[in-house]
């Protein structure tokens, strides 16, 4: 008898373990007073993610997903926390860098999916201005910080600097590449304890407005003409095959809420000041806003080949021990779903995408 309980619970065990070391297992919760399904929704206070601030401003996730879905909002300051709750099972669909997507990817051994972009470009190399930086090959001696470690500002940058013949400081170099959050960013550029950076927006344009920056890469100049991706739309794996019905509404919210934006930004762009306020306490100036926007493209194609060049990057860079097996990755299918039943094409600047992952 003791041997066989002792045979139940070494079951038990494996099958917990499986689940844990998966991370993206089946995690439905429900609300326990109205028992409606709660859906984790979770995204960045930043521009970055203005579909998801346009649609929580006016309740457009909740009125697409329907009355029997509890929402939930998760906010982020960074990619790995989020990451780190998707890989727990607290959130169910998300707005994230691909970088992070890559990993959690990779980590969980297909516990989530890529279903749309978000945004692409949106991210500049700033210098202090008395820093006496006019090229790349300046940089060399010089402290430059990025948000992350590993993340795409960070794989930009030594991508950047790889092409000029530089390397960092812990790779034998002599560019000192320093994680800094970026709020802490603008303080050193005042204080002069950094020399450059490369942010995402709105930072760069207010690291030029309020800290004595100039721009050296602009956002077209930062990686692939601007053609790549700077946040994605995940969905916990699990959550995709138990609710596909609820991911396709979640992505008519997507790309609606995307044209809307596209069409009418100025109104859209007050909106996402406003949610900005709300959340962090502090709006933008109209001229950061305007610059941030310039610099940026709203748009659901997630530039899967940006993506894979991300991956093989990181591999170079030795963040990833081994090219990574993202087959699967990007799964578009639902996305093209949406697209076709609206009849998008050449409608809002959004067209079908293939699956190329």
């Amino acid at each position: 008898m003791i041997n066989k309980i002792a045979r139940l619970l070494l079951v038990w065990v494996i099958i917990i373990g499986m689940v844990v070391s998966n991370g993206c297992g089946s995690e439905e919760v429900f609300d326990k007073e109205t028992g409606r399904l709660k859906v984790r929704i979770g995204h960045f206070p930043n521009i970055t993610h203005s579909q998801a601030l346009i649609g929580f401003s006016d309740d457009t996730f909740q009125k697409v997903l329907g009355s029997n879905v509890m929402i939930e909002r998760k906010l982020f300051n960074a990619g790995p926390s989020a990451m780190e709750a998707l890989l727990a099972g607290e959130i169910d669909l998300g707005y994230v860098g691909p970088m992070p997507a890559v990993n959690g990817f990779v980590k969980s051994h297909g516990g989530l999916q890529i279903i749309a972009g978000a945004t692409g470009a949106g991210a500049v190399l700033v210098v202090r201005s008395d820093a006496g930086i006019s090229r790349i090959g300046d940089l060399g001696g010089k402290k430059v910080a990025i948000p992350q470690y590993g993340n795409t500002q960070d794989i930009c940058l030594r991508k950047i600097l790889s092409d000029a013949g530089l390397k960092s400081a812990t790779q034998g170099g002599t560019v000192t590449v320093l994680q800094v959050q970026n709020p802490d960013i603008l303080t050193a550029f005042v204080m002069k304890d950094l020399d450059a950076a490369l942010v995402p927006e709105p930072w760069g344009s207010r690291l030029v407005a309020q800290a004595g920056g100039k721009i050296l890469l602009d956002w077209d100049q930062v990686c692939r003409q601007g053609n790549y991706t700077t946040t994605v739309v995940i969905a916990r794996t699990a959550f995709f095959q138990e609710h596909p019905d609820l991911v396709e509404k979640f992505l008519k919210a997507h790309v609606e809420i995307t044209g809307r934006i596209v069409k009418d930004p100025e109104t859209n762009k007050s909106i996402i000041n406003r949610q900005l306020k709300g959340i962090i306490k502090r709006d933008l100036p109209e001229g950061i806003l305007d610059s941030s926007f310039a610099r940026m493209t709203l748009t659901v194609n997630p530039e899967t080949e940006s993506i894979k060049e991300f991956a093989a990057l990181a591999v170079d860079i030795g963040y990833l021990k081994k090219s990574p097996n993202i087959q699967g990755l990007v799964n578009l299918e639902p996305l093209n779903k949406v697209l076709q039943e609206r009849g998008v094409a050449d409608r809002d600047g959004i067209q079908p995408f293939k699956n190329r992952s």
